[in-house]
């Protein structure tokens, strides 16, 4: 009797330990792994019906809300004034619990609109666009402000300052060149990327394109080689090659592959030629393994996959039809792009698989129980994304979630769902049933 017990029990424990998802933080832009996939499960259980439980409007920006410990930080641009005469008004960090909305804590700072060296579009964005970093390890949330503010925050002590730093003023950044349609300078767009002591921008400095400072002080540890003007993406992404930990960095003029290992910091080991008209070098690189994922649109207007050797960048395979704005996601073999119609292609081939939704400048993820959640157009749909018939399924879907334009990414941490808009619009729903 006793080992039938037993074996009864063991069998509801594997059962159950099969089920449960451990919960990922959403410690910064892209997730807990800057791509796209999170360890949490999307909820869909025979429906899908994410339950709003609060709004707020947090000011003005393309900046992407995270989550960490429940908690949700989020930042915006708050101000009066003609936006084309580039009005100075206050960043705002904001840390809110994430189940009930209420404020924790928040913390300012004079900044202005744009960036002191704006050029073009300025009707279309405003306020920051770089998406906040949280250190796991220490606690400490770094931001970039669109006029260069990267400022170093203390969550156990409500935000206290620890450091502070405006990189127009420690470093020589002209205004990203014309390279074609016409000229753009968005500000910074680099979302802070942390490894081991240091926090890597992408600068555009003629002191070099990507900076390290130490995370602790602020303090300058390398410059890269590449000197070349920054792109519009949202920062560096960690690739490692043979064992050698690099960055993928997309900048105004090319794909440059930088090491970040100790001794060799900063130093190139590979380019890749890839230049977009009006300065539209806009999706987050997409990682896996030693394969990188670039796409755009405009004048190059296509989904390219290459792969990266210590000695050789290799272009595999290259199809028309981009990506203007939103950075795609590999999973399980497959690349899925929203935007524009959604799309899933085939990560060895190029193939287009399915196709569904038009979800214009949209975003997507990959959850553990091989669902896509997506976000555009103020819509939010949960996608089969791997459907036994290769055909696009949606298994969910809400309307009007915000208005605005969808520039921030749609996130999920511990059953919460965040969507936010560029005027500052964000709902917040919960999987928890």
């Amino acid at each position: 009797m006793n080992l039938k017990k037993f074996i009864l029990f063991a069998i509801i424990f594997t059962v159950a330990i099969s089920t449960f998802s451990f919960a990922d933080d959403w410690s910064q832009w892209r997730g807990l792994n800057r791509n796209g996939i999170t360890n949490d499960r999307s909820g869909w259980q025979k429906s899908w019906s994410p339950k709003m439980i609060w709004k707020k409007n947090v000011g003005i920006g393309c900046t992407t809300p995270i989550i960490v410990d429940k908690k949700l930080y989020v930042m915006g641009w708050h101000g009066d004034g003609d936006i084309m005469q580039n009005p100075v008004g206050t960043d705002t960090i904001y840390c809110f619990d994430a189940i009930t909305g209420k404020e924790l804590w928040k913390q300012s700072y004079s900044c202005s609109y744009h960036s002191r060296l704006k050029a073009g579009d300025e009707g279309h964005y405003g306020g920051p666009s770089s998406t906040p970093t949280f250190d796991i390890k220490t606690k400490l949330l770094y931001t970039l402000s669109t006029d260069g503010d990267l400022r170093c925050w203390d969550t156990k002590q409500n935000g206290k300052l620890i450091w502070a730093k405006n990189l127009h003023d420690d470093y020589d950044i002209p205004q990203r060149p014309y390279v074609g349609g016409g000229l753009r300078d968005y500000g910074f767009i680099s979302s802070p990327l942390i490894f081991n002591n240091s926090v890597i921008i992408e600068v555009g400095a003629k002191e070099g394109t990507v900076i390290a400072f130490d995370k602790m002080n602020g303090k300058e540890l390398w410059t890269s080689s590449y000197k070349g003007p920054a792109g519009h993406t949202s920062g560096p992404v960690i690739i490692n090659i043979k064992g050698i930990d690099c960055i993928a960095n997309l900048s105004l003029h090319k794909l440059v592959i930088m090491r970040i290992d100790k001794g060799h910091e900063g130093q190139t080991i590979g380019e890749y030629d890839w230049q977009t008209d009006y300065g539209n070098n806009i999706p987050t690189p997409a990682i896996f393994e030693n394969k990188i994922i670039l796409t755009s649109n405009l004048n190059v207007n296509k989904v390219t996959l290459l792969e990266v050797h210590p000695e050789e960048i290799k272009e595999k395979w290259t199809i028309k039809g981009g990506s203007q704005v939103s950075s795609p996601t590999i999973y399980k073999g497959n690349v899925y792009i929203s935007d524009g119609n959604f799309r899933c292609l085939d990560l060895e081939t190029g193939q287009l698989k399915w196709k569904g939704r038009n979800f214009d400048n949209g975003s997507c993820f990959a959850t553990s129980d091989d669902k896509i959640i997506a976000f555009g157009k103020g819509n939010l749909v949960l996608i089969d994304a791997l459907p036994s018939d290769g055909v696009y399924h949606e298994l969910g879907f809400i309307e009007e979630v915000v208005l605005g334009t969808c520039y921030p990414h749609v996130i999920l941490s511990d059953e919460i769902i965040v969507c936010k808009d560029k005027d500052g619009n964000m709902a917040v729903f919960s999987l928890a049933k």
